[in-house]
């Protein structure tokens, strides 16, 4: 028997000043529809995709994060700077499409392909600052 029998991941959260604006962005890059929120001590917002719940958090302004590209190893916003162990990735099947529209939103972008040609990766940042990657989907 497994220590945590029929686990899958859940929903991943982001912290934000401005969850408002992340929410839109989630929305319009990649299409995640809002969802009925449980009531807290401080702003969220819930998004869904058909199988993957984002959870957006009002940032604690007690804290002292950043704001801006905190995942990137440069001062500047340069996704082929994206740390690699800090992103969420998503794949698409429309992804020349997708990276498009990216480009026709001014979001700067890192593409490359892996060694093995099929899949090919797009890395960008939320508004945020958090670190993104989409991977082609491969039939």
């Amino acid at each position: 028997m497994a220590a945590a029998e029929g686990a899958c991941l859940n929903h991943v959260s982001r912290e934000s000043t401005d969850i408002k604006r992340l929410a839109k962005f989630y929305q319009e890059i990649f299409g995640f529809e809002q969802v009925e929120s449980p009531k807290f001590e401080f702003d969220v917002i819930w998004l869904k995709l058909p199988s993957f719940f984002l959870h957006l958090i009002e940032r604690d302004p007690k804290t002292n994060l950043p704001e801006g590209p905190w995942t990137s190893t440069s001062a500047v916003a340069d996704p082929k700077n994206l740390r690699r162990g800090h992103h969420i990735c998503f794949s698409v099947a429309n992804f020349d499409s997708f990276v498009q529209t990216l480009k026709d939103k001014g979001i700067e972008t890192h593409q490359r392909s892996l060694p093995n040609a099929k899949t090919r990766q797009v890395f960008f940042f939320d508004p945020d600052g958090n670190g993104l990657e989409v991977a082609s989907m491969e039939n």
